[in-house]
């Protein structure tokens, strides 16, 4: 078996500091990665931990991931964790995948079952795929054995409200507080937690979650809280509500004023869920920087200054 931890997991356990990390999308034009390419090249001055790099629902942008993950490891010194999904693919596919990334260096995985394909009602898994994140870690954690190489494997938490209020409701079979406990059975080190714009919805859960056996760190997810339309068109694909309060602080300014506004939200939000223990944050970033660089700069995280092998290089 391989030393564990490692990598990012190794650093959310640490406890040392906060982490920051960013998440980017693998762009779908030449324009749009000329459009990342710029926006890393801002983000990595404020030293991040790490970038997490998306793949789509049945991995639909799996080539461009894989370029994304590529162009950030040779041309930045940032770490990188690529996400690998199952869903709608053979496990034989996803290995393949899995050992693509293994023989380009990357040591950070986040291991997803991922989303049905746009247009399916509901998830079904390959014939001969896996059936669940946990399936998958397990998959990847021999995996990694078999390479002889320490691996850290991410996964992903869903916050939910019903979890908000303590104490936490009986757990039904098919809970995802269930299903991160059998990912952290399988072998996964972390999580990330999909969006929420609440902290109690982050609080409340990762108490359930300790109540249930679960003992990995739950990194939060945080979307800067600036664009309405934005808040509403995720509010549709997470299905997570935003509170209806957000969005009327928003809406209620003009256009100039909202970049403040949501400011202010996002730093209240970032600030309870580091206060109640949170190891970090990670920042949904949707490929541009200044509002996840304003967060940061007004919550004191991180200086705004040139890494030490400066900003991007390509």
């Amino acid at each position: 078996m391989t030393t564990r931890p490692s990598g990012v997991a190794a650093l959310l356990q640490a406890g040392a500091a906060p982490t920051v990390s960013f998440e980017l999308y693998p762009p779908r034009t030449e324009a749009g990665m000329t459009a990342l390419k710029r926006t890393v090249e801002q983000l990595v001055q404020v030293r991040p931990d790490f970038v997490s790099v998306t793949y789509g629902a049945s991995g639909s942008t799996r080539e461009t991931s894989r370029e994304v993950v590529r162009w950030l490891r040779t041309t930045t010194d940032v770490r990188v964790v690529a996400h690998l999904t199952c869903v709608g693919a053979p496990w034989p596919e996803v290995r393949a995948v899995a050992e693509g990334f293994l023989e380009e260096g990357v040591r950070d995985l986040l291991a997803l079952r991922g989303d049905p394909p746009r247009g399916a009602t509901e998830w079904r898994p390959h014939p001969e795929g896996l059936r669940s994140g946990s399936e998958l870690v397990a998959r990847l954690r021999e995996l990694a054995d078999e390479v002889g190489e320490p691996v850290s494997l991410g996964v992903a938490a869903t916050p939910s409200a019903a979890y908000a209020v303590p104490p936490a409701p009986p757990l039904p079979d098919g809970d995802e507080i269930r299903a991160l406990l059998a990912k952290q059975d399988a072998g996964a080190d972390y999580a990330i937690s999909q969006v929420f714009f609440e902290p109690t919805s982050y609080t409340g859960y990762v108490a359930a979650a300790r109540e249930a056996g679960v003992t990995l760190p739950v990194l939060p997810g945080i979307v800067p809280l600036v664009d309405p339309a934005r808040l509403r068109r995720l509010e549709e694909i997470s299905r997570v509500p935003v509170p209806p309060g957000v969005l009327a602080r928003l809406e209620s300014v003009a256009p100039e004023e909202r970049d403040r506004v949501g400011l202010g939200l996002g730093v209240g939000l970032v600030r309870a869920v580091l206060d109640a223990g949170a190891p970090g944050v990670h920042l949904y970033t949707f490929n541009q920087h200044a509002a996840s660089l304003a967060l940061l700069g007004a919550l004191g995280l991180r200086d705004r200054r040139r890494s030490r092998a400066g900003a991007a290089r390509g």
